[in-house]
């Protein structure tokens, strides 16, 4: 009998130890994440019972906060600015978060661990807990100008501007948008119909173009063919490339021609000159020559086909396809076939070429700070890649001042591309794919400026825009002057 007991008591006392260190190890290493568990009640209440911290713009302006409200919950999410910043900001609701208020809602609330020792000295001093406030590199008069723009034009679409040096994103607009403050209700009922609406509506206004949306690039893909005719040595922008009228090809009965038929030059141009014109011919000839592998490895060099890039939302990959017919490598090679590339991938290119060609991984949060100003964390711009030499990315960026500067380039006619000061070297595009439901070609414009110092980047999409220079490359001048003036230029 005493054998029996002494195992019972054994047994119990193995499993109080037991229970003990599962005890100890949940509260001392799974604490957060069950925290963080969306089916946690208590953490749910909590939420709402202190102030989310806030996020604001690189000059200052607050785009989301929460402010007190009456009721059982004590604090409510609010956006002062509704769809300007919604692409931005996402939204923080009852049933989930997306944008900056997903990717940094550890921080914004106030769970995650590097708040830890600060939450401990507040909960003993009295004071009320609150989450750390997020500064993005969002300027506000370039976003503004964007979400104007892009509204005036009345399509979908969507611009992104960086700065080439270091990344930094400077706009990101998508345009249609929806009103975040829809998401903020507690009312169950309202968060649902506003939910249901917003999904069925079929202009898709919670698509966020900017960097989940793909479209065909057009004619701004040949800075990519250049890229890689240059990289192989045996061309500069005064080389004369082939450039009839029309161009057939021996696996197929398909020919390229130019834009409504049009010759380029005499037949037999400098790559500027095709460059200056956008002339599909000479273009289409120079991808055949470089091979479909060779143009795949240059637009990888510039971010297509990546899956992982994160701002730090996830942005969806541009996609250039490997292909084996003549036909196809040709029309690859000026954007026309199955390439198609986020505005994010538009203002990469043009970006590229502004830093000498070194490609900055681009970001969205400038910095995160505590409740008590103290710095959680800071950006450090990083490189991503090196697509194209310094010297080959002054070749591009001669070639796009030309699309701008001369007569017969294909962004002359931009309104207020030559005004004082803002110096802009250009790429347009007008995708012809036939997969538009519009009935209208997408308009593309990928820029940079001041071509001397150059400062920003931008890449613009227009759906069914029609032509680049028409649709596009307006809303880029206004924002690159919004920018620049900002800047004093």
């Amino acid at each position: 009998m005493n054998r029996a007991l002494r195992r019972i008591s054994l047994g119990c006392l193995i499993m109080f130890v037991l229970l003990l260190i599962n005890v100890n190890y949940l509260q001392g290493f799974q604490a957060n994440s069950l925290a963080g568990e969306q089916g946690n009640s208590r953490t749910f209440d909590q939420q709402y019972q202190y102030q989310r911290g806030s996020i604001s713009t690189a000059d200052g302006v607050v785009i989301a906060k929460s402010r007190p409200v009456k009721g059982i919950y004590k604090f409510q999410r609010y956006y002062p600015y509704g769809p300007l910043y919604a692409p931005v900001t996402g939204y923080d609701s009852l049933y989930g978060s997306t944008g900056i208020e997903q990717a940094e809602n550890k921080l914004l609330s106030g769970t995650d661990p590097t708040l830890t020792v600060r939450n401990l000295i507040d909960l003993i001093t009295g004071k009320q807990k609150q989450g750390a406030s997020v500064q993005l590199t969002i300027n506000s008069k370039a976003q503004q100008a964007a979400y104007a723009g892009l509204k005036a034009q009345g399509k979908s679409g969507a611009v992104v501007a960086l700065n080439p040096k270091t990344g930094a994103i400077l706009a990101l607009a998508s345009y249609p948008s929806f009103n975040p403050n829809a998401y903020a209700t507690f009312d169950g009922v309202k968060l649902n119909k506003a939910d249901a609406r917003y999904r069925k509506d079929p202009a898709q206004p919670l698509l966020n173009r900017a960097i989940n949306g793909t479209y065909p690039p057009g004619s701004t893909f040949k800075i990519v063919t250049s890229s890689t005719a240059f990289g192989t040595g045996r061309y500069t922008s005064a080389t004369t490339v082939p450039a009839p009228t029309s161009l057939s090809f021996p696996d197929s009965n398909k020919r390229l021609v130019n834009d409504n038929g049009e010759s380029c030059g005499s037949g037999n141009v400098q790559l500027i000159f095709a460059f200056t014109l956008s002339c599909n011919t000479a273009f289409g000839h120079l991808g055949v020559r470089l091979g479909s592998p060779a143009l795949k490895r240059q637009a990888e060099k510039y971010g297509f086909n990546k899956s992982n890039l994160t701002i730090p939302m996830p942005v969806s990959p541009s996609n250039f396809p490997l292909v084996t017919s003549q036909a196809f490598t040709a029309y690859s090679a000026i954007g026309q076939f199955d390439d198609t590339v986020t505005p994010m991938q538009e203002a990469m290119l043009a970006a590229t070429v502004a830093n000498g060609g070194r490609l900055m991984k681009p970001y969205l949060v400038q910095d995160v700070k505590a409740p008590d100003l103290t710095t959680v964390r800071q950006a450090r711009p990083t490189k991503l890649s090196q697509p194209v030499s310094a010297k080959n990315s002054d070749q591009l960026k001669q070639m796009m001042l030309s699309v701008v500067n001369s007569p017969n380039g294909t962004a002359y006619i931009v309104p207020g591309i030559h005004d004082s000061g803002l110096d802009i070297a250009a790429k347009t595009g007008t995708a012809q794919n036939g997969r538009n439901d519009t009935g209208l070609n997408d308009a593309v414009f990928t820029a940079l400026a001041p071509a001397a110092n150059p400062s920003i980047a931008i890449g613009v999409i227009i759906k069914g825009g029609g032509y680049g220079a028409a649709a596009a490359g307006p809303i880029a001048v206004q924002v690159i002057k919004a920018y620049l003036n900002t800047q004093g230029r």
